[in-house]
């Protein structure tokens, strides 16, 4: 049996992933990276985009926004990803119709922050940049084979 990783997906409010997978690949501040079995330790901050792990050769894909990854191994020398998420999502979970919504929603945050007068702008920015990611991962992997 070959070295595999395991991998563990977290946002604040819920545990997203927790599997053992072949390679994971990553897109980090620093660019995107791919973590095979005995990476060397890491810890990089996280951005946007999708994160597709690797499953006896399917893929899963999730979108990410914001947050760190830590790559590290642990007691038994398996290499552990931890990924802390602002935001996470299996691509699974995103329908048409959260689509559509994240789409209108993107449009509205969008004329909102047009208004410099808001207060919150932090927290309608990164609403935004939710929305925008859910629409991008979707549309990206909307004709790509893909475990569910």
């Amino acid at each position: 049996m070959s070295k595999q990783l395991k991998l563990k997906i977290v946002t604040p409010e819920r545990l997203v992933l927790e599997e053992i997978v072949d390679q994971v690949i990553l897109p980090t501040t620093e660019g995107e990276i791919t973590v095979l079995p005995d990476h060397v330790p890491l810890i990089v901050g996280l951005k946007s985009g999708d994160v597709v792990a690797f499953v006896g050769g399917e893929q899963v894909p999730m979108a990410v926004v914001g947050g760190f990854v830590e790559v590290k191994k642990n007691n038994e020398d398996i290499t552990e990803v931890a990924v802390l998420a602002d935001f996470a999502e299996h691509l699974s979970e995103l329908s048409d119709a959260v689509i559509e919504k994240a789409k209108a929603r993107a449009e509205e945050l969008k004329k909102l922050m047009e208004n410099k007068e808001h207060v919150d702008f932090e927290h309608f920015e990164a609403e935004l940049e939710r929305s925008l990611t859910r629409v991008k991962i979707a549309d990206k992997w909307r004709t790509k084979k893909y475990r569910k």
